[in-house]
């Protein structure tokens, strides 16, 4: 536990909360005000319950809905024999004394409920959540490697995440591995980890020689600098079409029992093959070629990444495996047994080595072809091996597709089978459901310029409708731009990861209901208050939050003092959703407490109690938009 600083054992103390918060695992009343009511419940029902405090403390939960409570505390959890948890609750429940803190607790079913005293909540929560501001929700403290001491240092966590092929579109997959791999590696972030955002390029085989004899036949210079994503994939696109024919030509010849030696020989694909072969012989001149479509491509990503909040520390990819490692790990795997020969290739098969169903459910991957190449599993079991050596992580996620989960299943057995036992625990797959429907308004091919630019434009469109409005804002295209991605990255993050959605540009970019444009509305109402009150922070600060008692601005700061609880939770559930939920349910608390908590116009001291919740509010909201990965705006 992080200890109460002596600002807040004073507050505390004019509270009337006049004993020493006692520690706990997992206790950090310094930034989240909800542990000091764990902290001072805890102390009282194990004098009530006779129950250690240390059980106490995690057993309190936090509710969803607060008609059921601002903590509640599940009976059954505490283990106390003798006597039926209802008869145990109302027992305790009688018991119960006077706080300073809680109402008198009430019973329902097997659980005890606990609501907060609202008026001692504001004064602890609205001045830590303004003071920490762009902090405020984050526990530093979670990524250390000893929470007692922080001179150990913090946790590594590795994010590996959006992972496109170059020169192939940057389909509906990795979009979506792109905005949830970006968002856990801000929630790790937040939580104090020492977080190494890769993304592992498709950016090597036979394809890279093909690409680069189309370039000898259809490149373009010009065209490669001003858009090389989209020229190399013309490329590739139109060689492969050449290679096909030359492949379909090869069989009439065959058919036709003619002499067909010349293509194999000197076709597309051989070509290619040679070529490839070149660079994996590191000949410098086919490298320099790879080299420049690879370095432009990635110069254009990073420009839409940014578009996205998202950044890169490593730009690897399959091209940064070294061949003479690979050997190692296949060598390795042959002599400990784990791979065979089967036909010519070279395969594992798990029924050998894991019994049961889990081994026929692993089923039996080729990890070399016949002619000697490796496939995937080698080199992704390589690749991580290498990180091992060069980041020393404690933890890896991988943001792959659910279509891969056979995939991943493999590789983490075969590193346990290789007898990393420890490194096999420190990965992890986190998979997502498949986006159906996606499509531009000019085809289907996706890259991920053009389903941004779609939704700016369709953003655009909407937000002419509103002619007053729109003469207000400075830049429309820009917001338009913001707002077009807000909308895609909500609707992405709306339902649990691993359910498929349908990429529904009508519904997304809408201002009706909980999307995307909605919540960047809530934000910039909350900043267009804060302008028109134009009050100081200073005068914000000698607020009297006792003036808060209207039912609204109780419920608000209720809502309010959850998030830091909220965040804590999406860690262990790792779903955005958990945290998009929580924010359109402050939304809607906001938006049924305007007519209610007026600003403008009301008595001054009450004009700054007011203006003392919005601005907890909007810190929140803009936190919460932050860590999804969002741009918060201030004008719409």
């Amino acid at each position: 536990m992080a200890a109460a600083s002596s600002e807040l054992v004073e507050k505390l103390k004019s509270l009337d909360v006049s004993e020493r918060l006692p520690k706990y695992p997992n206790c950090f009343p310094e930034v989240n005000t909800v542990d000091i009511y764990r902290a001072h419940l805890s102390s009282i029902l194990s004098e009530v319950t006779g129950v250690d405090a240390t059980i106490v403390y995690p057993a309190l939960q936090w509710t969803q809905t607060l008609e059921k409570g601002d903590l509640v505390l599940p009976v059954p959890a505490l283990r106390v024999k003798g006597k039926k948890p209802n008869e145990l609750a109302a027992e305790w429940v009688e018991k119960f004394p006077e706080s300073p803190l809680v109402h008198k607790p009430t019973v329902m079913g097997t659980f005890i409920q606990f609501f907060f005293k609202v008026d001692k909540l504001a004064e602890l929560l609205i001045p830590t959540v303004i003071k920490h501001g762009t902090l405020f929700g984050q526990n530093r403290y979670l990524g250390l490697k000893d929470p007692a001491d922080e001179s150990k240092g913090r946790k590594r966590m590795i994010v590996e995440f959006s992972s496109p092929n170059i020169a192939k579109p940057f389909h509906a997959g990795h979009l979506r591995s792109t905005i949830i791999g970006g968002f856990l590696a801000n929630l790790y972030d937040g939580a104090g980890w020492d977080v190494i955002r890769i993304n592992y390029l498709g950016d090597w085989g036979k394809q890279y020689g093909l690409l680069a004899l189309g370039f000898k036949k259809y490149g373009s210079e010009e065209a490669l600098q001003a858009d090389p994503i989209n020229h190399l994939y013309e490329i590739y696109v139109s060689i492969n079409k050449d290679m096909t024919a030359e492949k379909e030509e090869m069989t009439a010849l065959k058919e036709a029992s003619k002499d067909f030696s010349h293509i194999e020989k000197e076709g597309l694909d051989e070509q290619a093959r040679r070529y490839f072969k070149a660079m994996t012989e590191s000949e410098p001149e086919a490298l320099a070629q790879w080299k420049r479509f690879r370095d432009l491509s990635i110069k254009r990503y990073k420009e839409t990444y940014a578009r996205l909040n998202i950044h890169f520390d490593d730009y690897s990819g399959e091209s940064q495996v070294l061949e003479e490692n690979m050997a190692k790990s296949a060598k390795k795997m042959e002599e400990m047994g784990i791979t065979e020969e089967s036909e010519g290739a070279v395969i594992i098969d798990f029924t050998k080595h894991v019994p049961g169903k889990a081994g026929k459910s692993l089923e039996r991957p080729i990890i070399k072809k016949r002619d000697g190449t490796a496939l995937y599993l080698t080199r992704d079991i390589t690749e991580m091996l290498q990180r091992v050596e060069k980041y020393n992580f404690d933890h890896m996620i991988y943001v792959v597709a659910s279509q891969q989960d056979l995939h991943l299943k493999q590789l983490f057995k075969i590193i346990e089978l290789m007898g990393y036992d420890e490194l096999a625990k420190k990965v992890q797959h986190i998979n997502f459901g498949l986006v159906l429907g996606m499509s531009t308004r000019r085809g289907t091919v996706k890259f991920l310029d053009d389903i941004l630019r779609d939704v700016a434009e369709k953003m655009h469109e909407v937000m002419q409708k509103n002619e007053k409005k729109y003469e207000q804002i400075e830049d429309p295209l820009a917001t338009a731009d913001i707002l077009g991605i807000s909308s895609v990255m909500v609707q992405d993050l709306s339902g649990k990861r691993g359910n498929n959605y349908k990429f529904d540009m009508d519904v997304m970019t809408s201002f009706e209901g909980d999307t995307g444009p909605y919540l960047q509305y809530a934000h910039a109402r909350l900043c267009s208050i804060t302008r028109r009150a134009a009050l100081t922070p200073e005068e914000i600060a000698t607020a009297d939050l006792s003036l808060l008692t209207e039912s609204h601005a109780l419920n608000l700061i209720r809502v309010i003092s959850q998030y830091p609880d909220v965040v804590a939770n999406t860690l262990k559930t790792l779903e955005p959703t958990t945290t998009l939920t929580y924010l359109f349910k402050m939304t809607h608390a906001l938006s049924s407490s305007y007519d209610h908590l007026r600003i403008v116009g009301s008595e001054r001291e009450l004009m700054k109690a007011r203006m003392a919740l919005y601005d907890a509010a909007r810190v929140v909201l803009y936190n919460g938009m932050r860590l999804l990965g969002l741009s918060p705006v201030e004008r719409m």
